[in-house]
């Protein structure tokens, strides 16, 4: 009886300690909190392996057109430069769209945005080819103002009239677009070579006025390269990165705690609108010396992928610029090298759009759960996490 009452009364802490618990976790737990990193991963696997496969449909391998890829952009004489230069502007695309989706915008209009600060930064910096360097550096000045007004008309639609930003900015890219083509096709900015030629285009931006590299590293991309660590740490040691981060977080907390909500989104616009204008004008300074209505290509468009690459981080939008900018050097360079007589035109480089349409849509494909279905993501996100504990 005694013994019995001096067992039961034993406290646990002087009983024996079971076993261990097994940690469950493992790579799988590990794979669920790097999950950002590893959708990249398998988004780049995924694209190389489609892309491997219609590389080899045309009858060349894929190995020998991947590796002449990363030649053409890296190891050829001035290609790094090349790449580096066509990374910049890439990067500052990129910034534009991740400004705005940390306060839940999606801002779509990078192109006209671009567009509209290299019409203008060109212009001006021809203008002002008498200052030198100094024209360069106000003919990026106002490519930055003109871009920031186009996302300051976005934002003023959006927080005061409720306009949707994807709506506003897809319409704005067109009439910039239309704008910028009469412009240099019988307007104002028309160069005097332009109207012999029939080739719609500015003046040639005077030497003097022109952005070139120091050491093989272009200008803009060490503009571009401090812009986004400037914007790192305006995001994530500043009050106002705060307050960009809380209203894209949870907008009725921002509110609650006092941030203006309408100036939080007119200021991501034009902050978003500001780089992509000055993505604008080091293209138009620093590559073509002029501005063209094709000048943008697609660098606009190609930002949402670099954003959604880089998982709205700033810091990672240099990699992944230089990731698509790597790729599009590349490209020319690697239809010229698999020329056969079987295939005489050699690979497109359109293989190089297919690759990031592939990267775009499997990184994006999370996004648009979380947009979709946010209140059943937010429940199976709190599930995993609580798993095993």
């Amino acid at each position: 009886m005694s013994d019995t009452s001096t067992a039961e009364q034993t406290p646990p802490a002087e009983q024996e300690p079971g076993p261990e618990p097994r940690d469950r976790g493992g790579l799988l737990a590990y794979l669920i909190a790097h999950q950002s990193g590893v959708v990249i991963v398998v988004a780049l696997v995924i694209a190389l392996v489609i892309g491997a496969g219609l590389i080899r449909y045309q009858g060349v391998s894929p190995v020998y057109a991947y590796e002449t890829l990363v030649r053409e952009a890296l190891v050829v004489p001035g290609s790094f430069t090349r790449t580096l230069q066509k990374t910049a502007p890439l990067v500052l695309t990129g910034l534009a769209v991740v400004l705005p989706l940390r306060v839940g915008l999606f801002n779509i209009g990078g192109q006209g945005q671009l567009v509209t600060g290299a019409l203008l930064g060109a212009w001006v910096a021809y203008v002002a080819g008498g200052l030198g360097f100094g024209g360069a550096v106000l003919g990026m000045v106002v490519g930055l103002l003109a871009g920031a007004a186009i996302g300051w008309l976005v934002g003023v639609l959006k927080a005061w009239r409720g306009v949707h930003e994807v709506i506003s900015t897809i319409m704005l890219n067109y009439i910039v677009a239309g704008v910028a083509f009469w412009g240099v096709s019988g307007g104002p900015f028309q160069g005097e070579a332009s109207k012999t030629s029939g080739i719609p285009q500015s003046e040639l931006i005077p030497e003097s006025a022109q952005l070139h590299s120091v050491l093989g590293i272009p200008i803009g991309f060490v503009v571009a390269f401090v812009l986004a660590v400037a914007c790192w740490w305006v995001l994530s040691r500043t009050t106002l990165g705060f307050r960009f981060n809380t209203v894209g977080a949870n907008r009725d907390a921002a509110r609650y705690a006092g941030i203006p909500l309408n100036r939080i989104v007119v200021l991501s616009m034009v902050a978003g609108g500001g780089l992509a204008g000055l993505a604008g004008a080091l293209e138009a300074e620093g590559t073509l010396h002029r501005f063209e209505p094709a000048i943008g290509g697609s660098l606009g468009f190609d930002g949402i992928t670099i954003a959604l690459l880089a998982r709205a981080n700033p810091l990672a939008t240099i990699p992944a610029a230089f990731l698509v900018g790597m790729l599009r050097t590349g490209a020319a360079g690697l239809q010229f090298a698999t020329q056969t007589s079987s295939l005489p035109s050699g690979i497109t480089p359109e293989i190089v759009d297919l690759l990031l349409a592939i990267i775009l849509l499997m990184v994006s494909i999370p996004v648009l759960g979380k947009w979709l279905f946010r209140s059943r993501a937010a429940k199976v996100s709190v599930a995993s996490t609580s798993w095993g504990s």
